[in-house]
């Protein structure tokens, strides 16, 4: 079974993450409001995002903007990020729809510690969210979009590489333009 690790539970996040467990997949999932972490049932709730993303295949993040995106992943006010204790074994996917240098910044980052990692900004709103027919943009290495595909199968109908990092999200602002 595909363990998966979630932060970032709001109107989009909550309801992938519950498509995931709708697809048999053990979650793990963090948020900084406590009652959307009890809102995804049949998930482990987490303390942390650090808890979230320990011991899992795939860790997503679906977070607000590029700053959420940095701090979580290369740390902010001299607190280390995810990627200082993530295992190299684990697929990260970042869903935010942020500026493309974050993603390139936070994806380099990650290659440097040996941890594959795509961006994967969605189209579709909350209703695909919740129906599970969200469309998905990814920049990435091939490898690591392949590996990636049985869990964004899981929470869209639509799944497009758009090439390297960071091309999720250019495409995705052409997209919204």
């Amino acid at each position: 079974m595909t363990t998966v690790g979630f932060v970032g539970l709001g109107n989009m996040g909550g309801p992938m993450a519950a498509n995931l467990l709708a697809a048999g997949m053990s979650v793990k999932v963090f948020d900084l409001v406590p009652e959307l972490i009890e809102g995804v049932a049949g998930a482990q709730g987490c303390a942390s995002a650090e808890a979230a993303a320990a011991d899992v295949d795939v860790f997503v993040s679906m977070l607000p903007a590029g700053q959420h995106v940095r701090g979580l992943y290369l740390g902010r006010d001299g607190a280390p990020g995810l990627l200082e204790s993530m295992s190299t074994n684990t697929l990260v996917i970042d869903c935010s729809t942020i500026d493309p240098d974050s993603a390139r910044a936070v994806s380099s980052a990650a290659a440097e510690r040996g941890i594959a990692m795509l961006d994967a900004p969605v189209s579709g709103g909350t209703a695909g969210a919740v129906n599970g027919t969200l469309t998905f943009i990814v920049g990435g290495a091939q490898d690591a979009f392949e590996a990636a595909q049985p869990v964004l199968d899981a929470m869209g109908a639509n799944i497009f590489h758009a090439g390297a990092a960071g091309s999720g999200q250019i495409a995705k602002i052409c997209n919204n333009m």
